[in-house]
């Protein structure tokens, strides 16, 4: 209970309650997801990259295919 009193009043402080409602959150959001593409564009975890790792799966998935297509 302790915590969700002091959720509820963390929330009431940001502004725009009225002419916004829930949407007042929006920007929060959008930070958000753009501080994550940023980490998964540029961080390193051992030696690649989110995307690194992508490209990687969807290109052996391709030759994958490929090769059940030939077979």
């Amino acid at each position: 209970m302790l915590v969700s009193r002091r959720l509820k009043r963390l929330l009431q402080l940001v502004p725009g309650k009225r002419r916004f409602g829930v949407y007042r959150f929006l920007p929060f959001f959008f930070v958000l997801g753009g501080a994550m593409e940023w980490f998964m564009i540029n961080v390193r975890i051992g030696k690649e990259t989110f995307y690194d790792v992508y490209r990687r799966k969807r290109s052996e998935r391709q030759y994958e295919a490929r090769m059940e297509k030939n077979e």
